[in-house]
């Protein structure tokens, strides 16, 4: 039921035209997924559940303010018709609140900390989905400067966040929240583009988490010893950090160049200097990982069987989708622009 929730709340999101429609798709996912992030009965995970429930809360009550603002001055809730300046700023912060883009973001590390792998997952890649979506519908509404702002904002965020963490959930926040800040970025001048970026990162992230479950790794720390349980993992998971990172010939590079075109194309090279420039900062946490798992070897390993050495899951799912995640670039000629 919990599932099905999800999956329709989301569902019924993306399909709807009407503003309130829209925010109960909303609602039924909120309420859906919150169960599923206290499952574990400890008190980080309660505290996470809190977290994730106020922030969104707060978000759906600016939706429904700026929905009805709207409403009151043009006399539709149609979501194409946001044209009300202040309601269209307003729906793009509680957007911006429900993604955990920066400068709303102190929610998403939090609460994916006190999660599990699976639900740290789940709200990185599917609960994205739906506040992306009615983003990219008023896309043409919304002031180009907010838009930019936030998402270079996210960016420098998302990069500096993630240097000094040494816990993979937190890491994988501030990785999700620099992607958001391209894919806002991008909104404002090709929606297209921006919907191709979120669906790239969430192809990419999903192995990712899919094999720190399958090793049971949290920390950097048992991260680097996966190596002596499967040599494949430790590659794959090293060259999957350099794809989300944007590094040729990677996947990952794919939609930054699409990216840095298109903002060259329209007479932006500032602020393609600055995505540049800011990608850089975010590339170090992604080395770091790619460099401690790869190339160090930790002083010792446990003579003891540790938590995923007694685990045999089957991983046909993680053989299909990482080299779609990490060798698709020559599809570039195939993408309109």
């Amino acid at each position: 039921i919990i599932s099905l929730s999800i999956i329709t709340g989301t569902i019924m999101t993306m399909s709807s035209s009407n503003w309130l429609m829209a925010w109960i798709g909303l609602e039924l996912n909120m309420l859906a997924i919150l169960p599923i992030i206290s499952k574990p009965k400890t008190t980080r995970a309660s505290e996470a559940t809190t977290k994730y429930f106020l922030t969104q809360a707060i978000a759906s009550a600016m939706m429904l303010l700026s929905s009805t603002i709207n409403a009151w001055q043009t006399g539709s809730w149609d979501i194409l018709e946001l044209k009300n300046k202040f309601s269209t700023t307003i729906m793009a912060l509680s957007l911006m609140m429900k993604m955990g883009a920066a400068p709303i973001h102190f929610w998403l590390p939090e609460v994916m900390q006190g999660t599990t792998l699976q639900t740290a997952l789940l709200i990185t890649t599917w609960q994205k989905i739906a506040p992306v979506t009615l983003m990219y519908m008023i896309s043409n509404n919304i002031q180009p400067t907010i838009l930019v702002s936030a998402g270079i904002l996210s960016m420098i965020i998302g990069g500096l966040g993630g240097i000094n963490q040494t816990q993979l959930r937190k890491t994988m926040a501030y990785s999700s929240i620099n992607n958001l800040g391209w894919t806002i970025t991008i909104m404002a001048f090709s929606p297209n583009m921006a919907l191709m970026n979120i669906f790239t990162y969430i192809l990419m992230t999903t192995p990712i988490f899919l094999m720190m479950t399958t090793a049971s790794t949290k920390t950097l720390q048992n991260l680097a010893t996966t190596w002596t349980t499967s040599m494949t993992m430790t590659l794959s998971i090293s060259l999957l950090m350099l794809s989300t990172s944007g590094l040729p010939p990677f996947t990952g590079f794919m939609p930054k160049m699409l990216i840095l075109n298109e903002l060259v194309s329209q007479k932006l090279t500032t602020l393609a200097t600055l995505a540049i420039m800011t990608s850089l900062i975010s590339l170090l946490f992604y080395l770091r990982i790619s460099y401690l798992i790869m190339m160090l070897t930790p002083p010792t390993t446990t003579p003891s069987s540790t938590k995923w050495r007694v685990q045999n899951q089957k991983s046909q799912p993680m053989t299909m989708m990482v080299p779609t995640a990490l060798f698709i670039t020559h599809l570039i000629p195939a993408i309109p622009y």
